[in-house]
Parts: structure tokens; C-alpha cells; sequence
């Protein structure tokens, strides 16, 4: 029996990266998926692609900062597929900057996607879930929310994300809900601002790879294994957990140990 056979899921920001991939695995493994993204001809694509396969699918286009047409756009993919027995808040948004830097109207835009757009989820999910006794959420953070590795406005707000885990893990398992959170550093997709840091150094992901102990970047697929892990009955009995998909970078300063510590 497929690991997600009775799963339907809600993937936000899944028109392409580490969204998309999380669909493609979940869909792999027996789940029906109802794709939401601002791009709504990257969503048919991604539901595209699983109906191509031969897997239930729905998309629409949706602004997680909206409630209104974020209610309006999860009733749809019920109707469509059955009720959302999984969220996965993927959809998220950063522009690097500093904080000395960013501007006002930037820092707000970061938080309301990262961190207030999964909040809208949730809220428009969570009493479902409560009424039919089951769900799972998992909410795709990152190590930003743990340690600061730049983009100030993005870090703040998946800190908050993780909270906003825990938050849910303790208020709602009484209901069969079960919330976690996984935190990727840095994942190898074609992201705008990966396209931008591309431009200036065609490098950076393998200059990047030297921090990392397993000595590589994320790959999207990484991220998805482990979202499926966390939604599965193999993880029935967790919550509240902010798991870390980085390869070793939260485990020390590979770079640091590697050129002043071992060599002293």
C-alpha cells in the first residue's frame, strides 16, 4: 500500500522548486494534490505533470496574503479532490538585503507571505480538521529561522514560523492534529533570487557546498522525503518538531574547524 495512499494534500507554492517536488513525491506515493500558487499557469503545470502520471490533481491561483480568496481557493480544491487531510505552507518569498538596508514596504512583504500567508492557511484549515478530528500539517521553514545567515525580514519571519509550529503542535493535538516544520538551508532550485545570485557568480552553489559537512547543496528532492516522512503514520507520534534538512550546517562550522582549528 502506497505511504500516502488516504492522503490529500495542499501544497502552496508548488508551481515550481522545492514545491513542485514536493508534490511530484507526495503524488508518487498515493496522495491526490491540490496545488496553490501565485502563478497560476506554474500550478496547471505542476498538476499537469501529476495528472500526466496518472495521479488526482487540482491547481489554482491563489495570494496566501489574501483570506478572502485563499478560502475562496482551498473550498475549490475540496470540491475538487475531498477534504485536505495535509498542509504543506511551502510558499514563501525573500529578497536579500540587509537590515540596515531594507525598506519598510520590503520588510512587510516578507513577513506577510513567510510568515502571515501560512498563518491564513491554517487559519482557514485548521477548523476543518479539528471538526473531522484528524490532519497533519507541515510547514517548510528554514535554518534563516534558527541562525542568521542573511536576509533579516525572511529570517525573523520563519522564526516565527517555527513558534507558529510549535503553537499549533500544542493547541491542536488534542484533535488528532499533528504540525512540524522542516527547516532546508540552502536548496539548489531556480528560484528568483537563485537566479540572481547565479548571475553574479555562476559558482555559488558549489562555493556554497564547502560549509556544508555532507559537502553539497540541498537538492528540492531532499526537502520532499523528508515532508513526506513528517505527514506519514511513520511519524504518528511527532510533533512539534522543527527538523533541520542542512546537510550538518546546524552542527558546526565545517569551514571554520576545517582552516583554524584542525590545522592549529
Amino acid at each position: 500500500m502506497p505511504k500516502h495512499s488516504s492522503t490529500i494534500a495542499l501544497v502552496t507554492g508548488a508551481a515550481h522548486g522545492i514545491g513542485r517536488a514536493i508534490a511530484l513525491h507526495l503524488a508518487r506515493e498515493g496522495a491526490a494534490v491540490a496545488v496553490i500558487d501565485l502563478d497560476a499557469a506554474g500550478a496547471a503545470a505542476t498538476a499537469a505533470l501529476l495528472t500526466a502520471e496518472g495521479h488526482r490533481a487540482f491547481a489554482t491561483s491563489a495570494d496566501i496574503t489574501d483570506m478572502a480568496g485563499l478560502t475562496t481557493a482551498i473550498d475549490a480544491c475540496e470540491a475538487a479532490l475531498g477534504a485536505i487531510t495535509l498542509l504543506v505552507n511551502n510558499a514563501a518569498f525573500t529578497d536579500a538585503g540587509n537590515l540596515g538596508g531594507i525598506g519598510l514596504e520590503a520588510w512587510h512583504r516578507e513577513v506577510d507571505v513567510n510568515l502571515n500567508g501560512s498563518y491564513h492557511c491554517l487559519r482557514a484549515l485548521l477548523p476543518r480538521m479539528q471538526a473531522r478530528g484528524a490532519g497533519v500539517v507541515v510547514n517548510i521553514a528554514s535554518v534563516n529561522g534558527l541562525r542568521y545567515f542573511g536576509n533579516p525580514a525572511y529570517s525573523a519571519a520563519k522564526a516565527g514560523l517555527i513558534n507558529l509550529t510549535q503553537s499549533v503542535a500544542s493547541e491542536y493535538g488534542r484533535y488528532g492534529i499533528r504540525c512540524n516544520a522542516v527547516l532546508p538551508g540552502s536548496v539548489r532550485t531556480e528560484n528568483a533570487s537563485w537566479q540572481i545570485r547565479q548571475q553574479k557568480d555562476p559558482a555559488v552553489f558549489e562555493k556554497l557546498a564547502r560549509w556544508y559537512p555532507m559537502g553539497r547543496v540541498a537538492e528540492p528532492e531532499d526537502v520532499a522525503k523528508a515532508v513526506s516522512f513528517l505527514a506519514s503514520d511513520d511519524a504518528s507520534y511527532i510533533t512539534g518538531v522543527a527538523l533541520p534538512v542542512d546537510g550538518g550546517l546546524l552542527a558546526g562550522m565545517n569551514v571554520m574547524i576545517g582552516e583554524f582549528i584542525l590545522e592549529s
